[in-house]
């Protein structure tokens, strides 16, 4: 059982209709000869889950990069918060999560949750705010555990806790789940939801219909490389999220026109091979 904290919400659902938090235009990615991304426009409101769904290789993860700054685009334009994304890096913006934990072995749990607060420094280390959010994650009373005492799930809402840390306007995660059991990625699905409770844009890579359907208000589905945006899916199902919304027609329904777009995507794909 995980713990929760009541916190206030606003009373405004997340999507599409708020004022766009990231923004990319024209987007264009080229390695060499080999193009990743190609003529990829995407909104991203301020508080909305948008996770991005398609075959490997698609451009998902460059895409990510790209609106994180860890990649420069060939072309086109990627905005911040109205601001450049050289802007939004400078003023520590972004947080990321990916497959890998990559936690300090010599570092304890506290320590590792409060890294890069540290590195950054200021009013970034909050330590109430890295106490309810390790709490949050269930991860109270482990404290002084080094990462080789964890398990697999316990290192990854670790790290979740340490980019969270630092209150960023901006979450990005690179399937931060696919190298754990089902039953631990599907309990993390839901400890994301609580942590995130709509108080920032995320933008999630997943390989999984389920967990993007699950976790997002809304899903974009990208074609076989070079990537673009096939369809953006709105996700009409009601939050808070639990196990039991899997059981609904309704998620059968969505995961099941999630399916099919993959099916296009990956037909394509073979067509052009």
């Amino acid at each position: 059982m995980f713990a929760k904290i009541d916190r206030p919400r606003s009373d405004a659902s997340p999507g599409r209709n708020d004022a766009a938090a990231i923004e990319i235009e024209g987007l264009r990615v080229r390695y060499g000869g080999l193009v990743a991304l190609d003529e990829t426009a995407l909104s991203i409101g301020a508080r909305e889950f948008v996770s991005l769904l398609g075959p490997s290789g698609c451009g998902k993860t460059t895409l990510l990069k790209v609106i994180g700054g860890l990649i420069r685009p060939s072309q086109g334009t990627v905005r911040i918060h109205g601001g450049s994304v050289e802007e939004a890096r400078r003023r520590r913006a972004f947080g990321f999560v990916f497959q890998d934990p990559t936690l300090l072995p010599w570092r304890n749990l506290s320590g590792n949750t409060k890294l890069l607060a540290e590195i950054i420094g200021g009013n970034a280390l909050d330590l109430r705010r890295i106490a309810e959010l390790t709490q949050l994650v269930g991860l109270k009373g482990f404290e002084g555990s080094y990462p080789s005492q964890l398990s697999g799930g316990m290192k990854q809402r670790a790290a979740i806790v340490r980019a969270l840390a630092f209150d960023p306007q901006v979450l990005l995660m690179d399937e931060p789940f696919a190298a754990l059991d089902a039953l631990t990625r599907d309990r993390l699905g839901e400890v994301l939801l609580d942590v995130w409770r709509g108080e920032k844009p995320v933008v999630f890579v997943t390989h999984s219909i389920e967990e993007a359907a699950f976790l997002s208000d809304r899903v974009v589905v990208m074609t076989a490389r070079p990537g673009r945006v096939l369809e953006e899916v709105p996700i009409d199902l009601p939050r808070p999220r639990t196990s039991e919304l899997k059981e609904t027609r309704e998620f059968f329904e969505v995961t099941r026109h999630l399916r099919r777009l993959i099916d296009q995507a990956q037909r394509a794909a073979r067509e052009e091979v």
